[in-house]
Order: structure tokens, then C-alpha cells, then sequence
């Protein structure tokens, strides 16, 4: 099996980092955009789509500039991440995503992700 790629992507978005924390790193947050059902116990989230639940696990992170998951079933060093930046020259926020995919699936995994966004950014009021 072909070790995955990280990649990165990049959102300007009109809302604070505090607000926009909430929507990466809760329950309530996250169920709001990211997928069907979230639950958190014990560090653990249980994220469900569609009958279907994946658990990951909270690797680190820091109130309003980040937090990193990694998926239970994935190798270790791969993991997910919700990064707030603020741009110098604009002062805009900007969500950073990383995440792994094999070579050939970064460019549907983007689009995925990107359709995500754009509900979490209707949530937002983008």
C-alpha cells in the first residue's frame, strides 16, 4: 500500500477565530458541518455519516489556532487539522487544512472538503 500525501488548503473566511474554533473543536460545532452525528468522550471523537461512525482522536490543540485529529484506524503519522491563521496583510482569518491522501485522491479529497467549507461557511454566515 502507497504511503499517503499530506496536502494543504486554504480558506479566507469573515468570522472571528474564537467563533470559528467552536466550529472546528466541539460536538455541537462540528455536527453543524463536518458530518451527521459528533460525539466526544475521553479525547475521542465519533464522527458519523450516514449509519457509518469513524472515531478519531484529539492529538493536540490550542484554544482559537488549532486542533489536530488523527482518524483511530490510520497509521500515526497521518492526521487532519484545522488551523486559524490571520493574514498580515490583510488581517483576514484563513481556516488551513491538512490532511493525507493517496496521490491520486488529493484532488477529490480536496473538492470534498471544499464542499464541507462551503456549508460550514453558510453556518458561518459566509
Amino acid at each position: 500500500m502507497s504511503k499517503k500525501q499530506i496536502f494543504t488548503l486554504e480558506y479566507p473566511v469573515r468570522c472571528s477565530p474564537s467563533i470559528l474554533y467552536e466550529f472546528l473543536s466541539t460536538p455541537a460545532g462540528l455536527q453543524e458541518w463536518f458530518a451527521d452525528k459528533v460525539d466526544e468522550r475521553d479525547n475521542v471523537f465519533s464522527f458519523s455519516w450516514n449509519g457509518t461512525t469513524d472515531k478519531a482522536e484529539v492529538m493536540e490543540s490550542e484554544e482559537e489556532k488549532f486542533i489536530r485529529f488523527h482518524w483511530l484506524h490510520a497509521p500515526k503519522e497521518e492526521y487532519f487539522e484545522f488551523r486559524i491563521e490571520k493574514s498580515e496583510v490583510t488581517n483576514q482569518t484563513i481556516l488551513v487544512i491538512k490532511d493525507f491522501a493517496d496521490k491520486g485522491d488529493v484532488k477529490d479529497q480536496s473538492q470534498l472538503w471544499g464542499y464541507q467549507v462551503k456549508d460550514l461557511f453558510h453556518r458561518l454566515g459566509n
